[in-house]
């Protein structure tokens, strides 16, 4: 739980933004085992965005979607930042590297009064409109979904949604799905490297 809740939270809510790895440690192990995994994300986030692969790929990505930005108000560099990343998402599933079951049944298992305890050491001001998406977040079991590579490119135009109105025309979503269906292609002999860099690193 703790290493995916900095990104459950943004999801969330966009404007949450809680600090408690500056926080001392917490009497309570269930918390302090949160805590744990929520500063390996921010340490495992850093390697990446400064990862020669990440730089890379990224930059790679930002070309291959560009033509579908043509006239949209979305960025290719962000939308490069953000392929790359349900890419590998979804690499790591279809690859079975990470299996969406046990996923999910971490989530299940970790206790709502042990992450509220978090949260609220956290300072964060309302965890009901958290608890409220991480319910709908596991009742739907969104991660399901990136079996398929396709639906990367539907959770990418789901995603620049938040941020522009109509952000793809139909012909665009066609370009954007042919040009990740391609690039997936293309990672898929590689992708691997990246994790074992960071393991490596953070070993």
């Amino acid at each position: 739980m703790g290493t995916v809740l900095p990104d459950l939270l943004k999801n969330a809510d966009k404007t949450i933004n809680i600090q408690p790895e500056k926080f001392e440690r917490h009497e309570h192990p269930f918390v302090d085992s949160i805590l744990d995994g929520w500063k390996r994300h921010l340490e495992v986030d850093r390697y990446f965005h400064n990862s020669g692969f990440f730089k890379h790929h990224s930059h790679e990505l930002k070309k291959a979607l560009k033509p579908a930005t043509e006239g949209s108000p979305v960025k290719p560099f962000f939308l490069g930042h953000i392929a790359l990343e349900l890419l590998l998402d979804n690499l790591l599933i279809t690859t079975g590297k990470v299996n969406v079951d046990t996923f999910y049944d971490h989530l299940h298992n970790t206790k709502q009064e042990h992450l509220h305890s978090f949260l609220i050491y956290s300072k964060l001001s309302n965890p009901d409109v958290f608890f409220k998406y991480l319910d709908d977040f596991k009742k739907h079991r969104y991660l399901s979904t990136y079996t398929d590579a396709a639906q990367v490119a539907y959770a990418l135009k789901r995603i620049c949604m938040r941020v522009w109105k109509d952000p793809f025309t139909p012909e665009q979503e066609a370009m954007l799905t042919e040009a990740v269906l391609n690039y997936r292609l293309l990672l898929l002999p590689e992708f691997m490297t990246v994790f074992d860099d960071i393991g490596a690193r953070l070993d």
